[in-house]
Order: C-alpha cells, then sequence, then structure tokens
C-alpha cells in the first residue's frame, strides 16, 4: 500500500502545482485565488485521509490490479526517464519553432497524460489510464489552441484543469484504499 500512495501522492501533489501555477490571467483574480486555495485544501485532505487508511494497520486487500514487482524500478525508470527527455526535448523544440509560452503546459500536460498510460502496463493499474487520457487530451487541446485566439486560455484549459484531473484521480484511489482498509 505504501508504493502505491507514494505514487497517489506524487499525482496530487502535482495536481496542486498544475491548479497554482497555472490559475491566473485570464481568470478573474478572484476565481484564480479561490481554485489555488481549493487545490491546495483537497491535497491536505487526501493526505490526512491516506494517513488515516494507513493507520487501519491492513493493507488493501487484494485485487487484480495489484502489481507483484516494485513499482519504481525497471520498466517505470524507463517511462521516467523518457518522460523527461520528451518534457525537455519538446519545450526546446517548441521554444525553437517560436510557440507562444503557453505551449509549454500544453506540451507538459501531453506527456505526463501519456506517461501515465504508459504506466497503465507496467503498473497493471487500469484506474490510471482515466486521468491520463484526460491530460493527454488536454494537452492536446491546448497545443491546438496555441494557435488560435485563444491562446491565453491554454493554462487554464491545460494547467487548471489537469491539475483537476489529477486531483480528481488521487480522490479516486485514496478514497478507495481509505474504504478497503476501513472494512472489518
Amino acid at each position: 500500500m505504501l508504493q502505491r500512495m507514494s505514487g497517489v501522492f506524487i499525482g496530487a501533489f502535482f495536481g496542486t502545482v498544475f491548479v497554482v501555477a497555472n490559475a491566473h490571467d485570464p481568470l478573474n483574480p478572484a476565481i484564480g485565488i479561490a481554485l489555488r486555495v481549493l487545490a491546495v485544501l483537497t491535497f491536505a485532505g487526501l493526505l490526512t485521509l491516506a494517513l488515516r487508511a494507513g493507520r487501519h494497520g491492513r493493507p488493501a486487500p487484494d485485487d487484480a490490479e495489484v502489481p507483484q514487482a516494485d513499482w519504481f524500478r525497471g520498466k517505470f525508470a524507463f517511462v521516467v526517464g523518457a518522460e523527461a527527455v520528451l518534457l525537455v526535448g519538446g519545450n526546446l523544440a517548441l521554444r525553437a519553432a517560436g510557440a507562444p509560452e503557453q505551449t509549454a503546459v500544453a506540451w507538459i500536460a501531453l506527456i505526463v497524460g501519456l506517461h501515465f498510460i504508459a504506466l497503465m502496463a507496467v503498473w497493471k493499474r487500469r484506474s490510471i489510464v482515466v486521468p491520463g487520457a484526460i491530460l493527454t487530451a488536454l494537452g492536446a487541446t491546448g497545443l491546438g489552441m496555441a494557435a488560435t485566439s485563444a491562446v491565453a486560455w491554454v493554462p487554464f484549459v491545460s494547467g487548471v484543469l489537469s491539475g483537476v484531473a489529477l486531483l480528481g484521480g488521487c480522490a479516486y484511489a485514496i478514497t478507495h484504499t481509505y474504504r478497503s482498509t476501513a472494512r472489518p
């Protein structure tokens, strides 16, 4: 359970970062602040719920999706390494091509989404495909928007909404784990 929760914490943290870093113009400043506060409070709530689940002292019951190998070695390292190369290389290529600065967050969302889809095959956890597909779609949408007059909204679409998707996916995982450990 600890390995799974580590992945969930990482996802929730980066979901919060997506929202905090991108909830700005053209959003109304009050809405931007509200979104940032809500993201931080959501992260704190997820952390609290996960810690409570851990205190129950029982591992989550076995389910068909639980992998047998260490989550953070081997193929995982390859996927994360490829993700890092694509993040840096893609952003450098976008800058060299003269793409608007807003494409950075769209590219990040796209690559992070694809990395979740790849990790589904490594971890045998179908549940991470949903946030992966959402982030991939939001990243691709943002890249498409960058060539239009809606470019100012790319951080909201590819950043804030991606953060909400990550936090929602993590909320699902933590809630599922909490419920399974709380059962008698």
